[in-house]
């Protein structure tokens, strides 16, 4: 099933959606004019058979630049990164990137807000967003990527031929290599958390003497293999055979190389895809070696933790819980101070509307919006007091800081002070106590990672 992204750029504009029941992208149509994006067309591949989208946007005078991605060659879109207009908010640049290569940028880049349509795993397999007379927004659907065999390097006819079949991910790989290539290799697999070994190979090789053994543990599920690179060439006059390898993952570390470079080099590895299982020849000595690649492990989120609240004891006790992130704040005013609060929150890409806390008066919400998932909630300031009329002290003001900027202040600065924040973690949950006023307000935090 398809994940939406939501759109990214300027408000306005006709709602578009080419949908998501395509198996690629093909082609992409950008035309180019000095307020920006003036529109974008997409081809799609559905049932084998080309597809072309309208025109979103409005023909002018520009330039027209295309992207052409070769799906038979298994290249497929991975990410969007664009910019858009902070007044206009016309989209003015976007630059498209395969799991090969990347296209040029296609039109302005300037120093607009910038954002990017991305979900690791995943291809784009179909697009939506507004126009009118230029190209407002872009948002995108994401369809999880399906394993890929790649044949194996070395001898043809050597050993005899081994799958180790798809797992779920890699957790250590063992190789053994003497002079004469790589003999043995082990693998602990993760299968749906489950630790499962294969081997093949000879560990003593084909002199019958024990060569070195090397281990490459991999900091499973936050960290998985994502490409190998080996060697192979003719041993002793006999037929081809691996003569090294070295592993490459996803925090940028490269085992060692394991074996003796032999005269020929070649590489497995299929951007975002991960390594989940092995397969090649081997008896005595591993003689040819390929790889199955898949979907990266989802790793799990990191532990959250819920911070004392601050304010007064009034009310009922209310608790969104924890998320991905936060969206959007609204923030409600009243006589004596914050009526009412309501948070959009990100859950595995998706919305998540929060109920509202207090209640609204005649003068509605204020809104104050983040650029997630870059920009994240560090701190949140404020002042409780007791006011004529309350039960118990309320919410007075509130002020939420970002690792990018901070918000105007939604009330008056009045009574005691609070900050609730954690360092080197970010806000990804409100709870407090309600009704009909805002008397108190904590969050739940999360480490911050990449």
């Amino acid at each position: 099933m398809a994940q939406m992204l939501e759109a990214k750029g300027g408000r306005g504009g006709n709602q578009w959606d080419d949908g998501a029941d395509h198996e690629n992208v093909t082609k992409i149509h950008v035309r180019g004019g000095l307020e920006g994006i003036q529109f974008i067309k997409f081809e799609y591949v559905k049932a084998g058979q080309t597809v072309v989208g309208p025109i979103h946007g409005v023909s002018g005078k520009g330039f027209t630049q295309t992207f052409e991605i070769n799906h038979l060659n298994d290249e497929h879109l991975v990410s969007v990164k664009g910019c858009y207009d902070n007044i206009s908010g016309v989209i003015q640049a976007l630059q498209f990137e395969t799991n090969q290569r990347s296209s040029e940028v296609m039109g302005y880049d300037d120093n607009g807000t910038k954002f990017t349509l991305e979900v690791s795993g995943n291809k784009i397999t179909g697009f939506h967003g507004s126009a009118e007379a230029n190209l407002k927004s872009l948002g995108a659907y994401f369809t999880p990527l399906a394993p890929i065999k790649l044949e194996y390097q070395g001898s043809a006819t050597g050993g005899r031929p081994w799958d180790h079949g798809i797992y779920t991910g890699v957790r250590k790989i063992y190789v053994t290599y003497s002079p004469s290539g790589i003999s043995h290799i082990k693998v602990d697999y993760d299968k749906i958390g489950e630790v499962e070994t294969r081997q093949d190979g000879d560990m003593l090789g084909e002199n019958r003497v024990l060569g070195q053994q090397n281990e490459f543990v991999v900091d499973y599920p936050y960290e998985y293999v994502t490409s190998i690179e080996g060697t192979c060439d003719i041993v002793s006059g006999s037929s081809n055979r691996v003569r090294s390898l070295s592993f490459k993952t996803s925090k940028d570390r490269t085992s060692p190389t394991y074996g003796h470079k032999g005269e020929r080099t070649f590489v497995f590895e299929s951007r975002g895809r991960a390594l989940v299982g092995l397969h090649g020849r081997g008896g005595f000595a591993i003689d040819a070696i390929g790889a199955h690649f898949a979907a990266p492990p989802i790793p799990p989120p990191p532990p959250t933790e819920k911070l004392q609240g601050s304010g007064g004891d009034g009310g009922e006790s209310w608790d969104d819980g924890a998320f991905d992130g936060v969206r959007k704040i609204y923030v409600g005013q009243g006589n004596n101070g914050i009526a009412s609060v309501k948070f959009v929150y990100d859950k595995n890409n998706q919305l998540v509307l929060g109920e509202e806390h207090g209640k609204q008066t005649l003068l509605g919400y204020e809104e104050f919006k983040l650029e997630y998932p870059s920009e994240y909630i560090t701190a949140v300031e404020g002042y409780f007091d007791k006011v004529f009329g309350s039960e118990s002290s309320v919410v007075v003001m509130l002020k939420f800081k970002t690792n990018k900027r901070t918000s105007p202040p939604f009330g008056m600065d009045a009574g005691v002070s609070f900050i609730l924040g954690k360092e080197g973690h970010k806000v990804v949950g409100f709870h407090g106590k309600a009704s009909p006023e805002l008397y108190q307000i904590g969050v739940s935090v999360a480490p911050i990672t990449k």
